[in-house]
């Protein structure tokens, strides 16, 4: 089918320009794509509603970059990194006119979604052009005077998965018309002020303070001594599981946690378990969101949190209580200024001898209502029989990634990826699916891992060992572990 591609040129105009240092989220993501050499673009392809129209996305763009600065914000090296804030300009959105004919077996919303997935991959893989290009590439595909999918890129070093919750959020503006009420909290070039005073430098020393501490007790490395590992080095696991799903809903109304809490515990006995070093320690993504005034920035805000976990010789419950603690902790300590963080774990890595590994890290992306368990919990019947609907499949493989073990876990599929492999198993799936009202709910897995410490049988058992031991536990609230203590770390 034939494809013919336009642009709509869209003026905006907005406050708060001017010119400062970066934010520590931004420094923080910069030099992550300085040392991995990764662009890190964030944003996907989405099917949109039946009616939606290209006026629509247009306002709605314009809005979006007209209210939030970080959206008119470019980077520009003098000889530092400095963020540009523009008060006024034009961006293009892309459109693709996809031909409609349709001989009644699905071609034309074939067509459709190909020219969607394919204008994702020309968004997604080339780094921005920093200081001249704004941070957001957009295009929909149209069909029959219709949008079918928007596609959508940022760049990392304007916005975080947070600040796309906070445009979401402020689209509610959008429909109840003008006059618009003020964004609240400070933008990103105010935050980076607040950033530099003395306020901001006691603030980053706290959290360093706590990070040191744990740094401290735990042992330097994570994983057993390297192999010569695979070509390309990184590779991807990804896990389906509506069992695990089910497990982390019936833990968590048990314990009175949230889910995130249960999958960390979960993580941590995994990991434990396949590389025999405890404690077990992530990084997580820190939103940084709720911090007083930052609920609303539309910015790259988020930075690493520190959870180390023991899990010997106790039930699983204890376990998520312990979990809870480290995320809790890890969070309040996630704000600091990257060069001082880089600085104390060189200090501390020439102290102990060898290089401390933290290169494990956990992004739960799910949203904070997915988070919650449901009612009613489900029964030891349902739990057992979405055992049997657990996919698991290798995907894509890299040379370079920014991680040893890196868990990405969403409660779909990750927009920004291709589409996946159509195994037996997934295609039974879908068609058991089909039949359904709504799709099952599953906790979707996405594993990156270092062949070099990881082979690949290594990584399929630590996803494996996730599931085991939370349904495990769903279904004995005095399920153990199955670690030995360690006698190198105390709670």
């Amino acid at each position: 089918m034939g494809v013919v591609r336009s642009t709509v040129a869209i003026g905006f105009q907005g406050e708060g320009g001017g010119v400062g240092e970066l934010t520590w989220g931004q420094q923080e993501i910069w030099h992550t794509i300085q040392r991995t050499g990764r662009t890190l673009n964030i944003g996907g392809a989405l099917p949109m509603p039946p009616g939606t129209s290209v006026e629509r996305i247009t306002r709605m763009l314009r809005f979006w970059i007209s209210r939030h600065p970080g959206l008119r914000t470019r980077i520009c090296f003098m000889p530092e990194p400095r963020q540009v804030v523009a008060e006024s300009g034009e961006i293009a959105l892309h459109v693709l006119d996809v031909d409609d004919a349709d001989d009644g077996n699905g071609a034309g919303a074939a067509a459709a979604a190909a020219a969607a997935e394919a204008l994702r991959v020309e968004f997604e893989a080339p780094a921005f052009d920093y200081p001249n290009e704004w941070p957001v590439r957009m295009g929909v595909v149209r069909q029959a005077g219709e949008v079918t999918h928007m596609v959508v890129q940022y760049c990392h070093l304007a916005v975080d998965g947070g600040g796309i919750d906070a445009m979401v959020r402020d689209l509610a503006h959008l429909e109840a018309g003008a006059p618009y009420p003020p964004v609240p909290g400070p933008s990103p070039l105010e935050l980076a002020r607040i950033q530099a005073t003395a306020a901001g430098r006691r603030a980053s020393d706290k959290s360093l303070r706590y990070w040191e501490g744990l740094l401290r007790r735990i042992p330097t490395q994570r994983f057993p001594a390297p192999g010569e590992g695979l070509e390309p080095r990184f590779w991807e696991l990804c896990c389906y599981s509506p069992a695990l799903h089910l497990a982390l809903q019936r833990i968590a109304a048990r314990t009175e946690t949230n889910t995130t809490h249960v999958l960390l515990a979960a993580y941590a006995v995994a990991l434990a378990r396949v590389t025999g070093i405890q404690p077990s320690v992530a990084q997580t993504v820190v939103s940084n969101r709720f911090r007083p005034g930052l609920g609303d920035l539309v910015g790259q805000i988020s930075q690493p949190g520190l959870c180390v976990v023991e899990v010997g010789d106790v039930p699983f419950d204890e376990v998520v209580g312990r979990a809870w603690k480290a995320v809790t902790a890890g969070a309040l300590h996630g704000y600091f200024h990257p060069a001082a963080h880089r600085a104390m774990l060189d200090r501390l890595s020439q102290e102990r001898g060898e290089r401390i590994d933290v290169s494990c890290f956990v992004n739960d992306r799910r949203r904070d209502a997915e988070l919650e368990p449901g009612a009613p919990p489900p029964t030891d019947d349902e739990l057992r029989a979405a055992l049997a609907r657990t996919t698991l499949h290798w995907d894509r493989k890299q040379p370079v990634f920014d991680a040893t073990l890196f868990l990405q876990v969403d409660s779909g599929p990750d927009l920004n990826a291709p589409p996946r492999p159509t195994s037996e198993e997934q295609t039974s799936e879908r068609s058991e699916q089909s039949e359904r009202s709504e799709p099952e709910p599953a906790v979707f897995l996405a594993v990156w891992a270092d062949t070099r410490h990881l082979a690949p049988p290594q990584v399929e058992r630590f996803v494996r060992a996730m599931e085991e031991i939370a349904v495990q536990a769903a279904l004995d609230p005095l399920a153990a572990t199955g670690v030995r203590q360690s006698a190198d770390f105390a709670s």
